[in-house]
């Protein structure tokens, strides 16, 4: 069998200068600006005051990478990394990591065997699960340490406050699994009325002093995301949990600026063809684009199964040179197509910015959200793993 080319090229991009990059592969990349995670980091320790930081990496960081963010992270100093899978988990273990992980989203209680084996941290949220994690401590003559819980509105997973109590004295009192964290997730903490944020943290105080009365004093607890950490002083318990403002966005309702943030993610490729047409030609599936004149059509190397999501068709904007152009025509599996014959000078070859800064204009993933109707988190999370991520 022939061995892989392994020849380099050098690409050149205002997200990062320069840097090597297999020649055998599309200049369709994905930048991860390492300088603006730890700027991010040291905005969380901030506004955390001396908390204890769990940095969420669930859903591949975000889709900035997770084994590679997550080093980043805990080099930075984070407490603990949360993930929503135990496969998430595992996939950390396997990279080497070894700081303490959460497992904070659903699991099977046949994954309780997994969860004790990578030394990952469950979280309880059902009777079921608790019985499942004592068996297989039982049977290794071990124990684990797990947080538990409480829905006190969300409506998804979690003990409800008035069975909370009872649950989590059991657990105490059998000894296999020691309670080391209690949780919540807040519904609307990005809104600016917090009056149900509020009820919610009084329905969380109450399961904790019901459990002060008992003797049971756990050491964790943690209900602040990313919102709540930047806007709402009274959710921030002895743990914070950020997630999207590490990676530099804004999930505040009207996007009110509570904390110095950079987004750390570009997207980036290159012209791969160009062609001039005359007035009248139709581009793309559907002919829902058709020339009004004389036009310089490029074509982009990236589609929707890249994560670039069709609803862009005719709507999405891209930088060249520091021009902002228009995406014309339906977005394709593999390719789009960019009207840029306002930009003087362009040639095949050049970057082209979907995500990120060129020149003075920049494009986030806010933006991207705003024009498909959907939140930054969906744009960042669906960046498909087929687009490589380069760290720099």
């Amino acid at each position: 069998m022939r061995a892989l080319h392994t020849e380099t090229r050098t690409i050149r991009s205002a997200f990062s200068g320069e840097f090597p990059f297999p020649a055998f592969r599309r200049p369709t990349i994905v930048g991860i600006d390492l300088d603006a995670l730890a700027h991010n980091y040291r905005e969380v320790v901030r506004h955390a005051d001396g908390r204890k930081i769990l940095a969420v990496v669930k859903a591949q960081a975000y889709g900035h990478g997770a084994r590679s963010i997550s080093e980043a992270l805990v080099a930075l100093g984070a407490d603990m990394l949360g993930v929503a899978l135990v496969e998430e988990g595992i996939d950390l273990r396997q990279a080497g990591i070894t700081a303490p992980i959460l497992v904070m989203g659903v699991f099977f209680p046949e994954q309780a065997d997994a969860i004790i084996d990578h030394d990952l941290t469950p979280v309880i949220f059902s009777r079921s699960i608790a019985d499942a994690l004592t068996a297989a401590v039982q049977k290794r003559g071990t124990h684990v340490s797990a947080h538990v819980k409480i829905d006190t509105g969300m409506g998804r997973i979690g003990l409800l406050p008035d069975e909370a109590p009872d649950f989590i004295t059991g657990l105490t009192r059998e000894g296999s699994i020691t309670v080391s964290g209690l949780m919540t997730h807040l519904a609307d903490a990005d809104l600016r009325d917090k009056t149900f944020t509020s009820e919610q943290l009084r329905r969380f105080h109450a399961v904790i002093r019901e459990l002060e009365k008992r003797g049971i004093v756990v050491p964790m607890l943690h209900t602040a995301n990313s919102s709540a950490l930047m806007d709402y002083l009274p959710s921030l318990f002895t743990m914070v949990r950020p997630g999207l403002m590490l990676y530099g966005y804004n999930p505040l309702e009207g996007r009110v600026r509570k904390a110095d943030i950079q987004p750390v993610l570009s997207l980036i490729t290159k012209i791969a063809y160009l062609k001039r047409v005359p007035p009248g030609v139709p581009i793309s599936y559907g002919r829902t684009f058709v020339t009004k004149r004389e036009s310089l059509i490029a074509t982009l190397p990236i589609g929707y199964a890249d994560g670039y999501s069709r609803k862009l068709s005719n709507t999405g904007e891209a930088l060249v040179r520091g021009v902002r152009v228009p995406l014309v025509g339906r977005v394709c599996m593999d390719m789009c197509m960019a009207d840029v014959t306002g930009v003087p000078g362009v040639q095949e070859g050049d970057e082209v910015i979907l995500i990120g800064r060129q020149g003075n204009e920049h494009i986030t993933a806010d933006d991207i959200a705003d024009k498909i109707g959907t939140i930054p988190y969906e744009v960042l999370c669906g960046i498909s793993d087929r687009v490589p991520r380069i760290y720099l």
